[in-house]
Formats: C-alpha cells, sequence, structure tokens
C-alpha cells in the first residue's frame, strides 16, 4: 500500500483517487477549488462544463486513429466504473447522430470521409430515430457511441471514494517525484506524487485554454433521444439530452482563454443552430449559460508521463470524458499501482444499449 498525493480534482484527479483508493493505497488530492461542487464561474474544474459525449468516431475527423482507440476502450470502461459507484450516473450508448442541412452537405461529406463507421440514414430511418428533428435534415448514425452525465459522475466519482482525503482552497505550487510544494509554503511527501490539475500544471507544460460553450436549456417532453452534432462549415454544434426534460447546447472549440460570461452573439448562434435541428426548442428555458477553458498541448494530444514517484495527465482538450478512463488506466498499469480493469471485473455490456435517459 502506497501513500499517494493528487494535484487537482477534476475528472482526471477523481478517477486516479476513486481507483487508487479503491485499489487500497492511502490517497489524499489537494486542489485549489474552495469546495467539490461547481459554482460555474468558468473555475474548478471543466469537467462539469461539458456535454459528457463519448464519441469516438466523431472525434476520430480531428483527433485521429489514436484518439479513436482510447475511446473505445473508454466506452468499454464506463459501463464498470459507473456500476461500481454509490450514486447513480447516467450513461448511454445507443450511437450518436451527425445531422447537416442540405446547403451544407459539402462540408458534411469533407467530415465523413474522416469518419469511417458513419451509416447514412435516409428521411424515414432518420424520423424513426429523431421524430422531432427539423424535416429536410441529412443524418448519418454513429453506433455504438454514447453520453455520460458530467454533473452525476462528478459527484458519483468523490462519493466512491470515501477513504481519500479532500484538501480543498489549497493550491499545489509544483509536483516532484514523491513531493508537493503548495502555495502557502508547506509540502507534502510520500511514496508517490500525481500531477492532474490541468492549466494549474503551466509551466513547465505549454498548455493553452481552450473556450468551451454550453447553454443548458429545459423542455419538459423535448424528444431527443440521441446525442447529435450538426455539421456546419463554421461550427460544431451539439445538442444533448440529459433527461426528459434538460438538455445541453454547445459548442467544443473556440481558440481563446477568455473565462469572462458568453456573449449574446455566441448565445444566439447556438441556440438558433440548436432550434434550426430541433424546432421545438423555440419553447425552451433557459437554465443556465456556462463557460470554461480545456487545458490542451500545442499538438492537441493528452500528456501522460511515468517516472518513479511521479505521474503526469493533462491536455485532455475536449475530449477528457472521452478518454480518461484509458489514459488512468494505461498510466496507473504502467506504474503498477493499479488494474482497473480489474478493478471493475471488465464489466462490458452484452449490447450497445446501457441505462438510457428517461
Amino acid at each position: 500500500m502506497a501513500a499517494i498525493a493528487i494535484a487537482g480534482a477534476g475528472l482526471a484527479g477523481r478517477l486516479l483517487a476513486w481507483a487508487l483508493a479503491r485499489a487500497g493505497h492511502r490517497v489524499e488530492v489537494f486542489d485549489a477549488s474552495p469546495g467539490p461542487a461547481h459554482a460555474f464561474d468558468a473555475q474548478g474544474a471543466a469537467a462539469f462544463s461539458a456535454a459528457g459525449m463519448l464519441s469516438p468516431l466523431a472525434e476520430q475527423e480531428q483527433g485521429g486513429a489514436a484518439i479513436a482507440a482510447l475511446g473505445w476502450r473508454s466506452l468499454a470502461l464506463w459501463p464498470g466504473i459507473v456500476a461500481a459507484l454509490p450514486l447513480p450516473v447516467p450513461l448511454q450508448a445507443n450511437g450518436s447522430l451527425l445531422l447537416a442541412h442540405r446547403a451544407d452537405l459539402g462540408a458534411a461529406q469533407r467530415a465523413l470521409m474522416r469518419m469511417p463507421g458513419a451509416e447514412p440514414l435516409d428521411a424515414q430511418a432518420l424520423r424513426a430515430r429523431e421524430p422531432m428533428l427539423a424535416p429536410g435534415l441529412r443524418g448519418w448514425l454513429l453506433p455504438r457511441e454514447g453520453l455520460i452525465s458530467p454533473l452525476a459522475a462528478m459527484t458519483a466519482l468523490q462519493a466512491g471514494a470515501a477513504d481519500v482525503r479532500w484538501h480543498w482552497a489549497r493550491p499545489v505550487d509544483q509536483v516532484l517525484p514523491g513531493e508537493f510544494h503548495f502555495a502557502d509554503g508547506g509540502h507534502w511527501r510520500g511514496d508517490w506524487a500525481i500531477d492532474a490539475r490541468g492549466l494549474g500544471a503551466r509551466p513547465p507544460l505549454p498548455l493553452r485554454g481552450v473556450r468551451g460553450e454550453i447553454v443548458t436549456l429545459s423542455l419538459p417532453g423535448h424528444g431527443l433521444r440521441h446525442p447529435a452534432r450538426l455539421l456546419h462549415p463554421r461550427h460544431r454544434v451539439y445538442l444533448v439530452p440529459r433527461s426528459g426534460e434538460e438538455l445541453v447546447v454547445g459548442a467544443s472549440e473556440i481558440e481563446s482563454e477568455d473565462r469572462s460570461p458568453m456573449s449574446l452573439r455566441s448565445a444566439v448562434e447556438l441556440m438558433a443552430a440548436a432550434q434550426s435541428v430541433l424546432p421545438a426548442l423555440s419553447e425552451a428555458r433557459i437554465v443556465r449559460l456556462d463557460r470554461h477553458l480545456r487545458p490542451a498541448l500545442p499538438d492537441n494530444l493528452p500528456f501522460t508521463h511515468h517516472e518513479p514517484g511521479l505521474l503526469r495527465l493533462n491536455g485532455l482538450y475536449r475530449h477528457g470524458w472521452l478518454l480518461a478512463p484509458a489514459l488512468v488506466e494505461r498510466l496507473l498499469g504502467e506504474a503498477g499501482l493499479a488494474t482497473l480493469g480489474a478493478l471493475i471485473g471488465e464489466r462490458v455490456p452484452a449490447t450497445d444499449s446501457l441505462e438510457t435517459f428517461p
């Protein structure tokens, strides 16, 4: 049993803490946030301000085959992780949709060339899957893709790590092998130090923040069954059902480190694009306008590092929920600290239909 400290209580930090505690290690987590809940103020963990889409095929368009392979591994791990948590976490893997208006078919076809496995749907098949969509849309099914509820999962991961000591409002200034130095001048020493601070890890990592914006809407009976991406020459807008009443609309990649509230223009563009796909949204009520910065490296690929006494995980970009389980599995396996698949009994579902949203 090792004494392990983790810097950062975002998705990676919580997943690492949960897995290491489950493997029997003594774990402490240090984070600059005042507490475990999210304030939706563009501070703290970016994982709270995410749609939770699990889309290896869609992300292969820009991330390539390596991102897709990690995503499929995470999709195999998430059901077992969720089943082992003490609180319910909505999860589904019934496929996602790519959608395009007729005027944007050229841009859609270029994107689809980099998404092998996308299945075209004729008008009847698309309507059978999503009766509430606007007529005239073209659609493609990305089989076995899905989504997870970020808010529920972040809460459940912490609750599942009951033996972990959580230190809030304790920013870590430097991470060394087996050692933390804190901004207040204190220090921690043990067997392993893990750096999962996101943008807090710069320097020395050459990280940048990529802004993501998300609108939470309330519309009882909205009828959306699948997560969907609208293929557009300028925007990649997604619509994700969170429940039978709530859904989110967002854009996942804006090259800016601006943490200020969402602009009127952004909000109007996002909601207009969403309404063009789902006309019933004209009667939706705005619950929240949110934004955050996702940590990314120059190549937009995740970064892992392993040396005796020290692990680093960062640069998950817009792929946090898609990649975290596979990267945590790899890193802990390389260090010999835990085997994530064994911890969850490799619970892979027999079909592509997991627990679905109501």
